[in-house]
């Protein structure tokens, strides 16, 4: 990046006034997108990746902390074998060929989700990816692949049985601690594209009270600036967790 570009960069994140520690999004719409213009949906996947690779090093100029993406779904298995097929040859090239721009990039990757049912290959270039970048001081990217919310809390509660935690010792920080990575904070703010109102079984235990924001474009035709957008919108908004808003709050 030039230097004018990090100086702009720079002074977008000074117009926002609290920026979110921590933003999932849910990339949706890739397959719509390309069957719209008479293209196989793959290259909407294509296009998605694109569209990752600059909203996360947008993310990483502005100062976001966090960002989780949900990349493949426990479910998204249940789709046509050569879409899934592609989407796993998809992943594992972006995931090598990516890794020297997240590690110049000060990114740390890290993954979530049941990592063992994934193609080998796949497998071992995300480890690799995660061990490279482990040190990196920028933002934390999370690939959720073959991640669902239920199984995440399913695979916590296995654990928490076989550690022989008394049930009534069990609480929400019990459960917390034994997430896919207990150590990354909860997000701030979820992204949806596409337009769809639900959360897909997306991060249902971390994400109870992120503020939701939907967008009607698709995810390849989303920009950094739909995601300066997002958190402008945040900003404005007022997080009560539960508890009445302090008076001097925005209503």
């Amino acid at each position: 990046m030039s230097v004018d570009e990090s100086a702009a960069s720079q002074s977008e994140a000074d117009r926002i006034d609290r920026l979110p520690a921590h933003i999932g999004i849910i990339m949706d719409g890739n397959g719509r997108w390309a069957t719209s213009r008479g293209l196989p949906r793959l290259i909407g996947h294509r296009e998605g990746y694109k569209t990752l690779r600059s909203v996360l090093l947008h993310a990483n100029d502005l100062g976001i902390q966090y960002l989780t993406v949900y990349a493949f779904s426990a479910e998204n298995w249940r789709r046509p074998e050569d879409e899934v097929d592609g989407l796993m040859q998809l992943i594992t090239q972006a995931a090598i060929d990516e890794l020297r721009v997240m590690h110049l990039n000060n990114v740390r990757v890290r993954v979530a989700g049941r990592l063992d049912e994934l193609p080998h290959s796949l497998r071992n270039a995300l480890i690799k990816g995660v061990e490279t970048t482990a040190q990196n001081t920028g933002i934390t990217f999370t690939l959720a692949i073959n991640y669902g919310g239920r199984a995440e809390i399913v695979d916590a509660v296995r654990r928490i049985m076989r550690e022989g935690t008394n049930p009534d010792e069990v609480t929400e920080e019990t459960i917390s601690r034994c997430l896919y990575n207990p150590d990354i904070p909860e997000p701030d703010l979820l992204i949806r594209t596409a337009g769809e109102l639900r959360l897909s079984n997306f991060l249902l235990w971390q994400g109870a009270y992120a503020e939701l924001y939907v967008v009607q474009k698709p995810w390849p035709e989303f920009t950094p600036e739909d995601l300066e957008a997002a958190c402008q919108e945040y900003a404005r908004r007022v997080r009560k967790f539960g508890a009445v808003a302090p008076r001097s709050a925005s209503p």
